[in-house]
């Protein structure tokens, strides 16, 4: 946690009139913790450059660690960087998920190559996280597990050093996670993977075209020309030396703080081609009134603190839809945010939290089958709770932006992304607080 975090209840600061800042987002969590889990499988040391340092990313390298990988943390040019060498895994091990999706699933498969048992659990509310096709996959693949009878946290993998790899069909429908879990493995399986989906339409389907990316990137063969299928070649996975982008979704509540009081802000180091979700924030801002401008320099969103509203499907980035939802509530008419159904099981029921939440400010969002319905209203102070979900304390502060009074609950669970949230908030609106 940045030492600069306050804890507990956090005021969130109404803004001073129209910005002109430039905000320096860390690197993506998505991003990072793939790297790390490719790089405790390579063939030699990797390097990662301006990883994001968070609850999730630590959580990682803590696992990594008790699986027997060694990672040295260092600055360079002050900038965080690890030096990640991979060994032989090996349990017994414990892991601590906490909420970290990334961990819960994507190391599953990576524990099944170790040699002896790797249990796995979490926070409370970790424990309610989908994990059955994972699981099944797993067991579908010759991996001895043990459960505690619901095919979730807490769980053992009963390890024998390798893996014999195939073909698994899994319902992939609750989470991209899923197939990033096994194909991030599947490389060191004696025979590979080929994950076949086979249910509802997959949601962040972006986020399976970064984890093909970052494969490719270590050397790895990967097919993915036929829909809901992906297949992985046996092969050994190459040490990299990256430097990781900014996290396009962090960065959403500084952006759309210019929409919201008006003036500029800009994230420097925007990637022109990027796999990050998040990215999809410039057209959704733009759709609701922002200036949005992209160049070798970075990215900057102007507005004029009106705010249109809009008919999204929010599917493929979900995880923008707290503070897309902050921005309709503020907005010159109705809006309709569609086909996050699988929200409800990502580190809070997303969708009731914010129609709690909205309502409980004064606001009028109506919780439908696959999203939410968000009629403008007077919003008044109040208590924001958070549920301990990251993006709930962002899609606060953007409300906190217009509406004084706004008090954010536990306003440290952002560390789980973002640790230093509050304060390069506060940077943005010109506080020295």
């Amino acid at each position: 946690m940045d030492p600069h975090t306050p804890t507990g209840d956090w005021p969130a600061p109404t803004a001073p009139g129209p910005l002109d800042s430039t905000v320096l987002v860390p690197g993506s969590k998505s991003l990072t913790n793939r790297y790390a889990v490719l790089a405790a499988l390579a063939t030699d040391a990797s390097r990662i450059t301006r990883p994001l340092v968070s609850r999730d990313t630590t959580l990682m390298i803590d696992a990594l660690r008790s699986l027997g990988t060694q990672v040295i943390e260092e600055e360079v040019d002050d900038e965080p960087s690890w030096l990640i060498e991979p060994l032989a895994l090996r349990g017994p091990a414990r892991i601590d998920c906490g909420l970290a999706g990334t961990v819960m699933r994507f190391l599953p498969p990576v524990a099944a190559l170790a040699d002896g048992e790797v249990s796995f659990d979490g926070d409370p509310h970790a424990r309610n996280r989908p994990m059955a096709p994972v699981l099944g996959a797993l067991r579908d693949l010759g991996v001895e597990l043990r459960t505690e009878g619901a095919e979730a946290l807490p769980f053992t993998v009963v390890a024998n050093g390798s893996v014999r790899g195939g073909t698994v069909l899994i319902d992939a429908s609750g989470s991209s996670q899923f197939v990033s879990a096994l194909l991030l493995a599947g490389a060191r399986f004696e025979q590979g993977i080929t994950v076949v989906h086979d249910g509802k339409p997959l949601p962040s389907l972006p986020h399976i075209a970064m984890t093909v990316e970052v494969l490719r990137d270590s050397g790895v063969v990967v097919d993915d020309l036929d829909a809901n299928t992906w297949r992985v070649e046996p092969s050994e996975v190459c040490p990299v030396e990256v430097e990781v982008e900014p996290d396009l979704s962090n960065a959403a509540p500084f952006l759309s703080a210019a929409l919201v009081a008006g003036g500029s802000v800009r994230v420097p180091g925007w990637p022109q081609f990027t796999t990050q979700a998040g990215d999809a924030i410039r057209d959704i801002l733009d759709a609701m009134g922002a200036d949005v401008s992209l160049d070798r320099d970075g990215l900057t969103v102007s507005g004029d603190g009106q705010i249109s509203a809009v008919d999204l499907d929010l599917h493929d980035v979900g995880e923008l839809t707290p503070v897309v939802a902050a921005l309709a509530a503020l907005a010159d008419s109705p809006s309709q945010l569609r086909g996050i159904a699988h929200l409800r099981g990502h580190e809070t029921d997303r969708l009731a939290a914010l129609t709690a939440e909205l309502n409980g400010l004064g606001g009028k969002v109506t919780e439908t089958d696959d999203g939410l319905r968000i009629d403008p209203a007077p919003l008044h102070e109040g208590v924001f709770h958070t549920y301990g979900d990251h993006r709930m304390v962002m899609a606060a502060a953007v409300l906190g932006l217009r509406v004084p009074g706004v008090v954010v609950e536990d306003v440290a669970t952002v560390g789980k992304t973002l640790p230093t949230f509050t304060r390069l908030w506060g940077q943005m609106l010109g506080r020295r607080d």
